[in-house]
């Protein structure tokens, strides 16, 4: 027998694969977007620990790290929950206090794009590109 839990999360992926779908064939406008803004974008329902979105969109703020074109970017989601440990960095922009998941960083599509929602200034975006290099530099013990 499947718990209700189970078939909740089932539920979420059949919706996110919809959603996704809709998405990647979407004829939408193009968005112009630049490295230190703050967006929320479709992050989806993924896969076991991986920052999931929420709502209708299965959306998600992030930080825009590096735009690759004007198609693809790396970003940075983030978190309002208070989270400890080096993977997390302190930021804000406007009133809004959050925390970049730095463990959680990765490429998009702009498809992906909702909505832009802030700006970070170069004195919050510079120590976090410092923490997330940190981050990928740190040895992994083996």
């Amino acid at each position: 027998m499947i718990s209700g839990g189970i078939l909740d999360s089932v539920q979420r992926f059949i919706t996110w694969t919809s959603r996704k779908v809709t998405i990647h064939f979407e004829d939408r406008h193009e968005f112009y977007f630049y490295e230190r803004e703050v967006w929320w974008v479709s992050m989806g329902e993924n896969v076991g620990s991986e920052t999931n979105g929420k709502n209708f969109h299965f959306e998600r703020p992030v930080v825009i790290v590096k735009k690759f074109s004007k198609d693809m970017l790396f970003v940075i989601p983030t978190t309002t929950k208070g989270k400890l440990g080096t993977w997390y960095q302190p930021i804000q922009y406007g009133d809004v206090k959050t925390q970049a998941i730095l463990a959680q960083a990765r490429t998009i599509s702009a498809k992906r794009l909702i909505r832009k929602i802030g700006n970070l200034s170069p004195e919050q975006f510079q120590p976090l590109i410092e923490s997330f290099i940190s981050l990928i530099k740190t040895n992994s013990p083996t």
